[in-house]
């Protein structure tokens, strides 16, 4: 059995599912010194995690990330179809890119931290096509206008880490006490791996609604209540699957989950993609996230 897969989601796999990530994690795991032989130029990028949210002996506590610059063959994953259609295609990039964690070790994709992987994606935008991010977008103060404007990605910085982060000994654990119930819950920072499950998870629920020929605008989306449920490892010393299902579910109350889910964001070391809109027909101005799709990687791409 594969180290790197969940052993209750690798049942969930079909034979052809499990075999493709098998391959992709035979191909994440190539020694660095196989990438290098191929001499591609490459740069050090620093994690928002520092890599203290990793065990010791996981590369990816060096805190640090080894990225070759893209080539025509990551320009070539950029326009695949089928990577598009999935959803897909800036991990597939991301995971070309990273060669190991800069100390000659390679990594594994799925165990990067969620933060930690914005970071490689800014990095990686940055060495593939430079600092210039033009972007159209809505203004929110004025109805039905659009305003064009170029974003400079070598200001954006790592967000400073959470105290509790620093105190954290390579252990990716935190507690919370919840301020109305008072009960005690301990959760973890989802990292690529987590995330995927949180999507299949997500597919498998929607399934069932429509099985059921619920139309979408009579359910709730899951995906808030399903990455909480991926979070939490015990409430109350607690940690039966059924248990804590069925607390995220129907026990856990509205203030509780709005102060645990505040706090959850607290903890994440995340790059800081705010800026500050300034409108042109209003002169308002707000704080916005710059956004991300597959455009910002190749801003003139026809796909």
């Amino acid at each position: 059995m594969s180290e790197g897969l969940d052993p209750d989601y690798q049942g969930k796999l079909s034979d052809q599912e499990l075999k493709q990530k098998l391959t992709e994690e035979y191909n994440q795991n190539k020694t660095v010194e196989e990438v290098k032989e191929q001499k591609f130029p490459t740069e050090i990028v620093d994690l928002p995690s520092k890599g203290l949210l990793y065990p010791k002996e996981n590369p990816l506590s060096s805190g640090k990330v080894e990225l070759k610059y893209m080539t025509a063959r990551e320009e070539d994953i950029l326009t695949t179809q089928s990577y598009i259609a999935q959803g897909v295609v800036i991990d597939k990039l991301l995971q070309s890119l990273v060669v190991g964690n800069g100390e000659g070790k390679p990594v594994k994709f799925n165990e990067l931290l969620v933060g930690d992987k914005n970071a490689i994606m800014i990095a990686a935008r940055l060495l593939g096509y430079g600092k210039d991010y033009d972007i159209e977008m809505n203004d929110p103060f004025a109805p039905g206008k659009t305003q064009k404007l170029s974003i400079d990605l070598s200001v954006i910085d790592n967000k400073e880490l959470h105290p509790d982060v620093e105190k954290a000994k390579h252990k990716n654990r935190f507690s919370f006490t919840l301020p109305r119930s008072k009960r005690k819950v301990v959760f973890r920072l989802l990292n690529h791996g987590n995330e995927k499950r949180v999507e299949h998870q997500k597919k498998d629920e929607l399934k069932k609604f429509r099985r059921a020929k619920i139309k979408k605008d009579q359910h709730a989306d899951p995906t808030l209540s399903l990455r909480t449920r991926q979070m939490i490892l015990s409430v109350d010393g607690n940690d039966d699957p059924e248990f804590l299902d069925n607390f995220v579910k129907s026990e856990m109350l509205a203030l509780d989950a709005r102060a645990l889910r505040n706090y959850m964001v607290k903890m994440q070391p995340d790059v800081d993609l705010k800026f500050l809109f300034v409108s042109d027909e209003t002169g308002d101005e707000k704080e916005m996230e710059i956004p991300i799709d597959v455009n910002f990687f190749w801003p003139d791409a026809d796909i």
